[in-house]
C-alpha cells in the first residue's frame, strides 16, 4: 500500500516494502528523464512507466499520510494537460512517517513507478499507481495547493464501467479511460488528485475504522431514510463514494445513513481494498443529523402469527450485547411468536476447545427478553458438530428458533441431530417431518462449511406451520464492485445455488404430500431478492420472497458501501401468498446506524394461517 517520505532541501531515500504479490512490476527498470505525473498516470489504469525510475517529477504535496502500512504523501502538478483521462496526481510510498514535508510544499521526486494493489493480485482490485523508493527535495514552500475537482451529480457518469477484455479475464486495466462514459473511468481518471464532495448525504454509517459513504448523487435510488438502495446488478449507484480521513480518528464525524456532511470535504483522491475509490479528506465538512430514528413494527393481531428472522452477529455470552438485542426483539419487532436467530455461537463463543452446545447463549438471550417485558420464549436448534458450519472458528455458529408458548406450539419428533435428514412423511393425510427439529441434507456437500438449514414443525390456532431457518454461504471471496474484472464474478454464488436448489427441493417435498401446507423459509439468505439464488428458491412456484411485497426503495435489510441492499428474507409457499392476508416489514434497527449491535436489520411477517 502506498505511504510518505519527506525531506526539505535534500533528497531522502526511503526502500519500499512492497510485496511481489501485490506489486505490479511490468517492465524491467529503466530511465526516464523529467516525467509529468500526467504522463506517468496515462490514460490507462496501468502506468506506462511502470517498472521504470523516473526523475525530477514535480508536484505540490496536497496530503500526507502517516498512519497505516501505507505512508506516504500525494503530490499534484498544478499544470494539467488537457486530457480527461490522465490523472495530474500521484501518490509517493515511503513506508515510514515522512519527515520535513509539508502540504504545499513543491518538491520533486525520484524513484520507480510501480503499480500496487491493495490487498494482492488474488484480490481482484484494481492497482494504485505509486513512485516507490523515493528520494525528494522540497523546491520551495506555502504554495497553494492545486484547487480540489468537485466531484457532482452532474461529473459522474450514469454507467458504472466498461465491460473488460474477454482476451484478460474481463480486465479493464488495458482499456483506455473513458471518463465521461463510465463512472469507475472517471474515478480512476482523478486517481491522487486533489477532489471535493460538497453537502454530500451519509449512505454508509460510520464504521469502527473510521470511515463512511456519501453520494453525490442524492436522488439516485434514493429512499424515505436517506439511503442509497441496490436493486439490480446494472444498478451499482455510481454517485457513491468512500470517505476516510488524514487527520485524527477521534475527530472523525459518527455519521447514520441519511445525515450530511454540510460544506465541502476535500482531500486526495486514494483506492482502497475495502471499497474502491476513497476520498481521504483533509477537511470534513459538517455534520448534520437527519434525525433517522430506529423502527418499531406493528404489534401481531390475536388471530396473526408474527414470524421473525434476526442475524444476531456471533452473539456468545460473554457478549454485552445481549440486553440490546433483548430491547429490539420486545420492542422494534413486538415480541414475535416465532424467531429464527442466526449466528447463535457455543457456550465460549471462539474459543476453538471441542465445545459445540449453545444452551448458555441461548438462555442469556431469553433471560434477557425476559427482564425486557418480553415473553419467557422457547427454543430449539440443534448442536452443528464440530468446527463444519463454517463463520467464526471457534464459535460453531447456527440458526435457533426462539417461540412463545402461550401463542404457538412446537412439534417434537425425536431423532434430529447433527447429521440425520429430515424427511417428510404424511400424518392423516396432511405433511408431516420425520424428525422436528431437522436439518436438511447435512452430508450434502451444499452445506460444506456451511450452516445446514433447521427445520421446525409449529402449530399455531390448530394448524400447522412448517419453518425453515437458513443462513446461506456468504459473499465472502467475492470480487467488489470497483474491480479490475467487469462485470464482477460472483464465485461465492455457486455453493448458495446448491443450497437454495436443496432447500427448494425440500419444500416441494413438503407441498406434493399437502399441496396447500404452509411453507415459510427465512433466515441470513446472503444474496438479493432479485439475484439468482432467490429464483431458484422461489422455483416452480415453491416459494416466494415476500420483501418484494414491499415498494423497492424499501426493499433492504444491510447496507454494505453506500448501497442499501436485501441480504436478509422471509420467503413463503403459495398458500400464504395467495392469502393476500400478510403483512411484512424490514425493521431497520442496526443497519443504518453507527452504534448498530448487529450488521442487519430483522425481518418480520404477520399472516393469518
Amino acid at each position: 500500500m502506498p505511504s510518505k517520505s519527506s525531506a526539505r532541501l535534500a533528497a531522502l531515500t526511503v526502500a519500499a516494502v512492497c510485496s511481489a504479490a501485490s506489486t505490479i512490476v511490468l517492465t524491467s527498470p529503466a530511465h526516464a528523464d523529467s516525467v509529468a505525473i500526467h504522463d506517468i498516470q496515462g490514460t490507462t489504469r496501468i502506468s506506462p512507466y511502470a517498472g521504470k525510475a523516473v526523475t525530477d517529477v514535480s508536484g505540490i504535496v496536497t496530503g500526507i499520510r502517516t498512519y497505516g502500512s501505507s505512508k506516504g504523501f500525494w503530490i499534484q502538478d498544478p499544470n494539467a494537460d488537457a486530457d480527461p483521462a490522465t490523472s495530474e496526481g500521484v501518490f509517493v510510498f515511503t513506508s515510514s512517517t515522512p519527515k520535513g514535508v509539508a502540504v504545499g510544499d513543491l518538491v520533486t521526486v525520484s524513484g520507480t513507478v510501480s503499480e500496487f494493489v491493495p490487498a494482492g493480485a488474488a484480490s481482484g482490485n484494481q492497482s494504485i499507481t505509486e513512485i516507490t523508493k523515493p528520494t525528494f527535495t522540497v523546491v520551495s514552500s506555502g504554495n497553494a495547493v492545486p484547487a480540489a475537482k468537485v466531484i457532482g451529480a452532474k461529473s459522474v457518469p450514469a454507467a458504472y464501467a466498461p465491460a473488460g477484455d474477454s482476451a484478460a479475464n474481463n480486465s479493464v486495466n488495458g482499456l483506455t479511460l473513458e471518463p465521461s462514459k463510465y463512472a469507475l473511468d472517471y474515478y480512476e481518471s482523478l486517481e491522487g488528485e486533489n477532489v471535493q464532495v460538497a453537502d454530500a448525504r451519509v449512505t454508509g454509517a460510520t464504521d469502527p475504522y473510521t470511515e463512511l459513504w456519501v453520494t453525490v448523487k442524492p436522488s439516485e435510488n434514493a429512499n424515505r431514510r436517506g439511503g442509497t438502495v441496490y436493486g439490480s446488478y446494472d444498478s451499482q449507484n455510481t454517485g457513491r463514494i468512500q470517505i476516510q480521513s488524514l487527520g485524527a480518528t477521534s475527530a472523525f464525524p459518527k455519521a447514520n445513513v441519511g445525515d450530511v456532511l454540510t460544506g465541502a470535504t476535500s482531500g486526495p483522491l486514494d483506492y482502497n481494498q475495502f471499497g474502491g475509490y476513497t476520498l481521504v479528506a483533509n477537511t470534513i465538512g459538517t455534520l448534520k443529523s437527519a434525525g433517522v430514528a430506529r423502527e418499531t413494527t406493528e404489534k401481531q393481531k390475536k388471530g396473526e402469527l408474527a414470524v421473525a428472522t434476526y442475524n444476531v452477529e456471533n452473539l456468545d455470552p460473554s457478549d454485552n450485547t445481549f440486553a440490546e438485542h433483548a430491547a429490539a426483539i420486545v420492542h422494534n419487532l413486538q415480541s414475535p411468536d416465532i424467531v429464527s436467530l442466526e449466528e447463535i455461537q457455543d457456550n465460549n463463543g471462539a474459543t476453538n476447545d471441542g465445545t459445540v452446545a449453545a444452551d448458555q447463549t441461548v438462555r442469556k438471550l431469553i433471560d434477557a427478553i425476559v427482564a425486557a417485558g418480553g415473553p419467557a420464549y422457547d427454543w430449539r436448534s440443534i448442536d452443528p458438530a464440530n468446527g463444519t458450519d463454517g463463520g467464526e472458528p471457534g464459535g460453531n455458529i447456527r440458526q435457533v428458533f426462539l417461540f412463545n408458548p402461550e401463542r404457538v406450539s412446537f412439534t417434537d419428533r425425536a431423532g434430529g441431530d447433527a447429521t440425520t435428514a429430515v424427511g417428510v412423511t404424511k400424518e392423516k393425510g396432511k405433511a408431516a417431518l420425520t424428525v422436528s427439529p431437522g436439518r436438511i441434507d447435512p452430508a450434502d456437500a451444499a452445506w460444506a462449511n456451511s450452516r445446514k438449514p433447521l427445520v421446525g414443525e409449529f402449530v399455531f390456532r390448530g394448524r400447522t406451520v412448517f419453518v425453515i431457518a437458513n443462513h446461506f454461504n456468504s459473499k465472502g471471496g467475492d470480487y467488489g464492485l470497483t474491480s479490475q474484472y467487469q462485470p464482477v464474478p460472483r464465485s461465492s454464488e455457486t455453493q448458495r445455488h446448491l443450497q437454495a436448489t436443496a432447500v427448494n427441493a425440500f419444500v416441494k417435498d413438503v407441498l406434493a404430500t399437502q399441496k396447500n401446507a404452509d411453507v415459510i423459509a427465512l433466515g441470513d439468505i446472503n444474496d438479493f431478492e432479485f439475484s439468482d439464488t432467490a429464483k431458484i428458491l422461489e422455483s416452480d412456484g415453491a416459494l416466494w420472497s415476500a420483501i418484494k411485497s414491499l415498494p423497492k426503495s424499501e426493499r433492504y435489510s444491510y447496507v454494505y458501501q453506500g448501497n442499501a441492499q436485501v441480504l436478509d428474507q422471509i420467503l413463503v409457499s403459495p398458500s400464504i401468498r395467495k392469502s393476500c392476508d400478510f403483512e411484512y416489514d424490514s425493521v431497520h434497527v442496526n443497519s443504518e446506524f453507527n452504534d448498530q449491535i448487529s450488521d442487519h436489520d430483522p425481518q418480520v411477517l404477520r399472516f393469518q394461517p
